[in-house]
């Protein structure tokens, strides 16, 4: 505890972090290779990410408390661990059941490790250097989710669709190695685990999830019995109900304190985070489809055309970086977002069967510009007013209010797009449109092509719609203030003092 090095330590979980982030894009670009390699369908393929975010999202409330309670860096470790064997599994897979499998164990790895790296940085950091390391953590996930599809491209097409999941083998031990030796263990805090809120919340999310995404299968109707497509939903909603009324009453230590959501600023950028989450993950299913369906892209090139977002995110993290201590949250945060939506408002706008591709850089570069200055902003404004001891529980909050905006986005536009199919595409005389006909391999018919644009346009003005929610929310944001325990004179976390060093 006497030498902590906090940016080495930093860096060290952020190479975890990444990886962990990539897998919830990566697939993105390889979905019509998974659809055509396990000879499934387009619903199948996309419960590989939705079973990956929900196996991700539904532990974290507990899981930022297992590193409060055993240590932030030995719960990371073990998180690793089975991230890394599961991602081999993954790899390995022969059907859809097993792949699907595999990616919620690759899931709970991921909610293992993510919310301790947030964590430490609060814990190591004095004040005033943690909003840069928060907002260098907040950076790295924006970087993440755009430049999962390039890589992703790059492997499906060098050497196939597994390789996007063997890749994290060499990551995964680099990642354990540098761990292990920087990372420092920090004291433990004894907690009480809420077993009826963690079923409830788990329970309640999973049917909302289910619901949603099988309802096209079932004509959002009977499932089975007197089990409906509504029931689940309702009855998902019911639960998550239930779990908030169970946290403001549990006489032991609540799943999600609800007293964080005094600090408005944590309140505001939680919304601002679940729109965040429910728009990257949702966008670029039907930009990949509309690239390597209509337009007849490899992988690679498809995620090429997105390849302005990750350059100009990475070019302008540092400068947005340097900003967010300095300047009021609103002030990035509310352009960002709201250049989000423009940018989705042009793909919807732009795509045709026959557009030059040229033109649809542009977006892309708005995307850019709208994730540098999103990410960065809204991440280190979450806790900035938080105390140290309670950095498990709000990076928990945080990082599942994230992953659940992932969850629904990935189920919401898997309903819309077959929605929209049905409703852009001709019918067979059986009734059933005629995308049923298809592979998703590049062989659609050419006469389907203006109507599979057409769909996948207009489901892009779902997330269009949803970021300028968040836009509205990010409104609300306040210039953090300095909290009691950060005034000076007054005692910080030890091991944020001990950090205070010159920066190693």
């Amino acid at each position: 505890m006497t030498d902590i090095k906090p940016w080495p330590a930093l860096w060290s979980l952020i190479i975890g972090f990444f990886m962990i982030l990539i897998d919830t894009t990566i697939v993105s670009v390889a979905n019509p290779a998974i659809l055509e390699g396990l000879n499934t369908d387009i619903n199948s393929v996309i419960w590989v990410t939705s079973a990956y975010l929900l196996a991700f999202a539904v532990p974290l409330l507990v899981t930022g408390r297992l590193g409060d309670r055993f240590g932030p860096k030995n719960i990371y470790l073990i998180g690793l661990v089975i991230f890394t064997l599961a991602s081999a599994a993954c790899g390995f897979s022969g059907t859809i059941g097993v792949l699907i499998a595999a990616r919620a164990v690759q899931g709970l790895g991921g909610a293992l490790m993510s919310p301790q790296t947030m964590a430490v940085i609060t814990r190591i950091f004095p004040p005033e250097r943690r909003g840069q390391a928060l907002g260098l953590w907040g950076a790295t996930a924006g970087v993440a989710t755009l430049v999962g599809p390039i890589l992703g491209g790059l492997l499906v097409d060098g050497f196939g669709w597994e390789w996007i999941f063997f890749v994290n083998l060499p990551i995964g031990v680099v990642a354990f190695v540098l761990a292990m030796r920087n990372v420092p263990a920090l004291p433990t805090h004894p907690h009480r685990f809420d077993i009826l809120g963690v079923l409830l919340s788990g329970a309640g999310l999973f049917l909302v999830v289910f619901g949603l995404q099988e309802g096209q299968t079932y004509d959002w109707g009977v499932i089975t019995g007197p089990i409906t497509v509504w029931g689940l939903i309702i009855t998902g909603v019911v639960l998550l109900a239930l779990f908030v009324v169970e946290q403001a009453l549990t006489k032991r230590e609540p799943l999600v304190p609800l007293h964080l959501f005094r600090d408005r600023n944590f309140s505001v950028a939680n919304v601002v985070i679940t729109t965040v989450g429910f728009t990257v993950t949702s966008l670029s299913l039907p930009l990949v489809f509309y690239f390597q369906v209509v337009r007849g892209m490899t992988p690679t090139q498809s995620a090429l055309m997105l390849a302005p977002m990750a350059v100009i995110n990475i070019g302008l993290a540092p400068v947005v970086g340097k900003l967010v201590d300095r300047v009021h949250p609103r002030l990035l945060a509310v352009p960002g977002l709201v250049l989000f939506s423009l940018a989705l408002f042009l793909y919807s706008r732009m795509l045709t069967p026959d557009i030059p591709w040229g033109w649809l850089l542009l977006p892309a570069v708005v995307l850019g510009l709208a994730n540098a200055c999103t990410w960065s902003p809204v991440s280190s404004t979450a806790t900035r007013g938080l105390p140290p001891r309670e950095a498990g529980a709000g990076s928990g909050v945080y990082n599942t209010t994230r992953s659940i905006g992932g969850v629904i986005g990935s189920a919401a536009i898997a309903v819309l797009i077959e929605a929209r199919l049905v409703a852009n595409l001709p019918h067979r005389p059986g009734g059933s449109a005629a995308s049923s006909d298809f592979s998703f391999n590049g062989s659609l018919p050419q006469f389907l092509h203006a109507g599979f644009t057409s769909a996948m346009a207009e489901s892009l003005l779902l997330p269009a719609v949803v970021i300028l929610v968040g836009a509205v929310a990010a409104a609300f944001f306040i210039k953090p203030k300095m909290a009691a325990w950060k005034q000076p004179g007054t005692q910080a976390a030890p091991e944020a003092q001990e950090a205070a060093a010159p920066r190693s």
